[in-house]
């Protein structure tokens, strides 16, 4: 199991600084550069996209159709999320070279959970993903109806990226932000093998892996 997010890996408690460390992961100073991101990045980066997308759809489809494609494009993100949390950024891969690659994925972010520059995925990352989503709705429902369909798919990546850096910077006032700072504080600090949904945590009650209550302490 990876260390918890108040153990560094060497037995020795975290401190408010190293939990918002930032450390270098590559000895290539570029390839270090563009492991770190701006929480604004994505919004920059991707909103041409949508807005490009929304055009391309209203082109094609009435709103109500374009809604309700976006709405599916954006439920399966939603699985995305969950199922990647929990079963890619998650899985151990064996040996020393998969314990790096796991590091490099994830668990620096378990164990710096409050570094500002790692909580959005830099678009190395996401735009792989963003090209793979295009290939797969291009096949299933090929075009135009594939657009609004990557384009909610495209929303719901940009909402579950705001949401994460939203839950570790921000501070809360609502009920709803409070709850999923909560829900995600306790994936950090009391059990990182449950609570996989950062913004859409009802999969982790339709799948069995919300966080059983320990009290009013967590509430």
């Amino acid at each position: 199991m990876m260390p918890a997010a108040n153990d560094p890996g060497n037995g020795a408690p975290q401190t408010a600084d190293s939990l918002r460390a930032s450390p270098r992961l590559f000895e290539n100073p570029l390839l270090d550069k563009l492991s770190r991101v701006h929480w604004s990045m994505p919004l920059f980066v991707y909103s041409p996209v949508v807005f490009g997308l929304a055009w391309l759809s209203l082109k094609s489809f009435d709103l109500w159709a374009v809604l309700g494609a976006a709405g599916l494009g954006y439920f399966i993100w939603t699985l995305i999320e969950y199922f990647g949390h929990r079963f890619l950024f998650h899985y151990e891969f064996p040996g020393r070279f998969g314990a790096r690659i796991h590091f490099l994925i994830h668990g620096v972010h378990h164990v710096h959970p409050n570094d500002p520059l790692r909580l959005v995925m830099p678009v190395l990352l996401s735009g792989p993903i963003m090209l793979i989503a295009y290939a797969v709705v291009r096949l299933l429902f090929g075009l135009p109806l594939g657009y609004p369909v990557l384009m909610g798919f495209i929303l719901g990546y940009l909402s579950y990226d705001m949401v994460h850096y939203y839950v570790h910077h921000a501070e809360p006032k609502t009920r709803l932000g409070l709850t999923l700072r909560r829900l995600h504080m306790l994936h950090h600090f009391r059990d990182p093998t449950r609570g996989f949904g950062v913004s859409v945590p009802f999969w982790d009650y339709v799948f069995k892996t919300a966080h059983v209550s320990a009290g009013r302490g967590d509430r």
